[in-house]
């Protein structure tokens, strides 16, 4: 079993907080876990994030709104995107 860091832990409870179809930058993570000059180590932790399907980390991109890494590719990672900003207009 996978032992989580209470960094990590914190990062993963903050992006579970992000609403399906948006998106939210590594910063505003960063200071969700406690840690607002830690945006770099928010990019470290969902690199370790192994719970992709609970964990939505796609939902995580650059304050400048670039998409940002993803460790399926940052293609499959926009495409997820794409497709809950889609299905959230037909609700």
């Amino acid at each position: 079993m996978l032992k989580n860091t209470p960094f990590q832990i914190k990062v993963f409870q903050a992006v579970c907080q992000i609403p399906f179809g948006q998106t939210r930058s590594y910063k505003w993570v960063a200071k969700k876990a406690g840690s607002p000059n830690g945006y770099r180590a928010v990019g470290t932790a969902l690199k370790k994030n192994h719970d992709l399907f609970i964990v939505p980390c796609h939902r995580v991109i650059k304050s400048s709104g670039q998409i940002g890494g993803y460790s399926l590719g940052s293609d499959i990672k926009k495409a997820i995107l794409d497709l809950e900003k889609e299905l959230t207009k037909k609700r």
